[in-house]
């Protein structure tokens, strides 16, 4: 499984980088055919309160899942996305052992 992190207006810094490697690898606990995991962090602007933006693009044999939470820090954004993402890639598991 393949990670990238890309950070839009900002340098990601290693303990956050490692902080997204260490929570997206647990995806792969709810679905094993995970190819490649796209972190996208964004400060928006201006600077309010909820202004850090992550999306997280799964990539699945045939398919994509996305999700996007804004948060005030990007820890809460990637804890809140993982845990959407594993909702999305359980139904997406039951879906195809059904057809």
């Amino acid at each position: 499984m393949e990670i990238k992190i890309q950070s839009i207006h900002f340098d990601a810094t290693e303990k956050l980088q490692a902080f997204i490697e260490k929570k997206t690898a647990k995806l792969e606990k709810s679905y094993e055919d995970i190819q490649k995991v796209e972190v996208q962090l964004k400060v928006e602007k201006p600077a309010t309160a909820l202004n850090k933006t992550t999306s997280l693009t799964v990539s699945v044999p045939g398919n994509k899942l996305f999700v996007e939470k804004t948060y005030n820090t990007f820890e809460e954004g990637i804890d809140e996305c993982v845990d959407a993402m594993k909702v999305q890639l359980t139904k997406y598991k039951e879906k195809l052992r059904n057809k």
